[in-house]
């Protein structure tokens, strides 16, 4: 099982801000976008069925900027296992040039769809994720 996750995104015209390169809540947006598609990858079907996945923190570190009609390289990854409810994701971008253009670190805590409530993370869930 991979324990991480990388696809490419590009930089289209409604990304793009006032200065001319992807604006910081599309970074936000592709960063929800690229881990739900982690999650749907390398879930069991069982979980994706009785689990849902919400945001409790992010922090993010803008390094450098794309402009439109440039892909940037992503990689996500969850680095060690979770803390009660809650995991920690990793993601880097990397530009056309090699450089790591936005990397982020976003905290995110499991919910049981059929309470609505928080849980901890069960242990055959996490182990999908990590080494």
């Amino acid at each position: 099982m991979a324990t991480s996750y990388t696809t490419t995104l590009t930089a289209l015209p409604e990304h793009i801000d006032i200065l001319g390169h992807v604006n910081n809540a599309v970074w936000v947006r592709w960063m929800e976008q690229v881990a739900t598609e982690h999650w749907m990858r390398d879930a069991d079907p069982a979980h994706l069925d009785a689990y849902v996945w919400v945001v409790t923190r992010h922090e993010i570190d803008y390094r450098g900027n794309v402009k439109e009609g440039e892909a940037v390289t992503v990689r996500t990854w969850i680095p060690q296992g979770p803390r009660g409810a809650r995991f920690d994701r990793l993601m880097e971008f990397t530009g056309p040039d090699g450089k790591v253009k936005v990397s982020a670190k976003s905290t995110w805590a499991i919910i049981d769809k059929a309470t609505g409530r928080i849980l901890r993370v069960p242990p055959e869930v996490a182990a999908r994720f990590l080494d």
